[in-house]
């Protein structure tokens, strides 16, 4: 079974759902909590707030780990995901990560400068994490617009967004709970990268 992977990030985690198509059929195959960060490093969700009280020197050390250990800790998790699905016999090609507006090349110092650069730079963390980790385990990674992700669903998928709606809320009748906004938000990207790839 074809299946498409869709993933929602936040700070220190992020929310997978995978979907896996046969003829017409569409099913929900996989649906986890990754967890982004490495045990006993709670500072790494936020790194840039972390290093904020810190010597310009420090603080920038303090930062490349915390992007490096959320990279490393990503490839690990999505990694493990898809060996899983494909000893099941699934067949993951593609990952649709939801993501932000692109960040200005800032360095450190300036992004530790302004508050709010900082609260954008560990939003941009988790998702190009991601993206490069479904880069590094073989997917096809298509990004996702998060802000405009419900004008943007109808002309990508061809429907009104009240029947994508009750098509997303559906598939909770057959995984079950938790079944909120992070899950459908990355469902519906899935299906948007499942049509892009199709064009």
């Amino acid at each position: 079974m074809k299946t498409i992977l869709g993933l929602k990030a936040h700070s220190g985690w992020a929310a997978l759902v995978a979907l896996g198509f046969r003829g017409d059929r569409t099913e929900v195959v996989e649906r986890r909590r990754l967890e982004l960060i490495e045990p006993g490093a709670e500072w790494a969700k936020a790194p840039y707030h972390a290093a904020e009280e810190l010597k310009p020197e420090e603080g920038r050390r303090l930062v490349e780990r915390g992007i490096a250990a959320a990279h490393r800790q990503s490839a690990r998790a999505l990694g493990d995901v898809v060996k899983e699905l494909r000893v099941r016999g699934l067949e993951p090609e593609t990952c649709a990560v939801l993501m932000g507006s692109p960040m200005p090349a800032w360095s450190v110092a300036e992004i530790l400068a302004v508050h709010f650069r900082m609260h954008k730079a560990e939003g941009v963390l988790f998702r190009e994490a991601l993206a490069k980790a479904a880069e590094a385990a073989g997917l096809e990674v298509v990004p996702v617009p998060e802000k405009s992700l419900q004008t943007d669903a109808p002309q990508a998928l061809g429907a009104p967004w009240s029947a994508i709606a009750r098509d997303i809320d559906a598939f909770k009748a057959t995984v079950g709970a938790p079944w909120g906004k992070d899950q459908k938000d990355a469902a519906l990207a899935a299906l948007i990268a499942r049509r892009r790839r199709r064009r």
